[in-house]
């Protein structure tokens, strides 16, 4: 089921990267790119109390904004340009994807090639301003109001025009973000966005470690709890790199053709199938919707009487999704199952690459081609879509389960690890691919050398 890895970096050798200058110029351009990111971070939105800030996040933890704030290197939490990170990006490239395979005339734009993608893309980026004017105008309110049952105020002028300017400058810094990680995928290495949200996970590492340090210097964390840790995030990053390069390649075979000899030759080759197509998707998505009670809760403030029908409710509905709490676990299962289905039933379409492969003259051996190749490809995703859910559930679920146990507040979890690992092997496989290309270039170059002396 295994690739073996591909022989992954079986070919990097410090020789070649010490004479590949254009990979060692990509490299330093993604470096610069990364650095101006968090140089942004920390850029404060016009009005707001930074004070009175940090004092309000440390009372506001556990909910939507922390996972949000991970993944934005800790601006969320900061109320800086880029607090709302390339979220909306994301979540409007998915809307997107969602909708060209439910959607006709999307449906049609993702079959025109690259006009059509280009069109595709454009609308991601309207989307992405929509939901940034969106989220930032309640973001603004919110702040307005956050923190009025402790009698801080986290924003120094309130009103209109601070609403207005804090969602311009919210817009502005996510649309700049998105031109930065363009700019990386084009002249530096890797995906620009995936890098950026990489970047702002591993930015919070190192206080995680200190706070582990002191925290066992201390005596509040035991030596064994901390060495479970260490085996638990290390087999975790093995099994996520094991995983996310396992396939399914299914065999297709196409007609004999003539060669230039005049030989009848028959053409091979395989058709790659993720383990886990759906990538990160289902535990962000399951995680979103389970935090979404506690921060409505925390934004309100005392807008909700706890007393009252809605705001017992709440507080009910909260003593049930609190981490750790049973329900809370088995619904992150579930929610984690069901979206790795749904996510993976959006993005691989069997029928439309059944009669792709009909068009080109291709077919999976024993199976015709058409409708029984379509049903074939539908039984065997969903076979491991299976193995994929359970592994991404073991994943997500076991840094919680240990969170619970412990107490011990754990920086890397599931999805961060995801994103961490998977973005890390992307990276290392194009810089593998670059030198592989160099070391090619060079035996042209030798090759065309030979023959002029010749």
């Amino acid at each position: 089921m295994a690739s073996s890895a591909d022989n992954f970096a079986s070919n990097i050798s410090l020789a070649n990267f010490s004479k590949a200058t254009e990979l060692k110029q990509r490299i330093w351009f993604t470096i610069g790119a990364l650095i101006v990111f968090r140089f942004l971070s920390f850029v404060p939105l016009p009005g707001i109390n930074a004070r009175a800030l940090s004092q309000l996040a440390d009372q506001t933890q556990g909910g939507i904004i922390d996972m949000f704030n991970m993944f934005t290197g800790g601006s969320l939490e900061r109320m800086s340009l880029i607090a709302l990170g390339v979220m909306p990006y994301i979540t409007a490239s998915i809307v997107v994807q969602m909708a060209s395979a439910l959607h006709p005339t999307l449906a049609a734009l993702k079959k025109e090639g690259t006009t059509g993608r280009q069109k595709l893309n454009q609308y991601t980026r309207y989307g992405t301003v929509f939901l940034c004017t969106i989220q930032g105008w309640f973001l603004a309110v919110g702040l307005e109001s956050f923190g009025a049952s402790s009698g801080i105020a986290a924003v120094v002028d309130p009103g209109l025009m601070f609403r207005i300017g804090a969602v311009i400058s919210l817009v502005g810094g996510t649309m700049f973000l998105l031109w930065l990680g363009e700019q990386i995928t084009s002249r530096g290495i890797g995906n620009g966005v995936s890098l950026i949200i990489m970047a702002g996970i591993v930015a919070q590492f190192p206080t995680f470690v200190t706070n582990m340090a002191s925290g066992y210097s201390e005596g509040s964390i035991a030596t064994g709890i901390l060495l479970g840790f260490i085996v638990m995030v290390v087999g975790l990053i093995l099994l996520i790199s094991f995983f996310e390069r396992a396939q399914r390649r299914l065999l297709v075979q196409y007609p004999k053709r003539a060669t230039q000899r005049g030989m009848m030759q028959a053409d091979r080759s395989h058709l790659p199938l993720k383990l886990n197509t759906a990538g990160v998707i289902p535990p962000i998505f399951a995680s979103s919707l389970l935090l979404l009670p506690l921060t409505i809760t925390q934004f309100a403030g005392n807008a909700l009487d706890p007393e009252g029908g809605v705001g017992g409710s709440f507080g009910t509905v909260l003593q049930y999704l609190q981490h750790g709490q049973p329900l809370y676990m088995t619904l992150y299962a579930l929610g984690i199952i069901f979206f790795c289905f749904f996510y993976t039933a959006v993005v691989f379409n069997p029928e439309e690459t059944a009669q792709n492969l009909k068009k080109n003259g291709g077919f999976i051996p024993g199976i015709r081609p058409g409708k029984r190749t379509e049903e074939y490809l539908d039984y065997v995703l969903t076979r491991i879509t299976v193995i994929g859910a359970i592994y991404l559930t073991f994943v997500c679920v076991v840094p919680e389960y240990m969170i619970a146990q412990t107490g011990v507040p754990l920086f890397l979890g599931g999805t961060s690890l995801l994103i961490v690992v998977n973005v890390t092997v992307d990276t290392i496989s194009q810089i593998q691919s670059h030198l592989l290309a160099h070391q090619y270039g060079d035996l042209i170059k030798k090759a065309k050398l030979k023959g002029r002396l010749r």
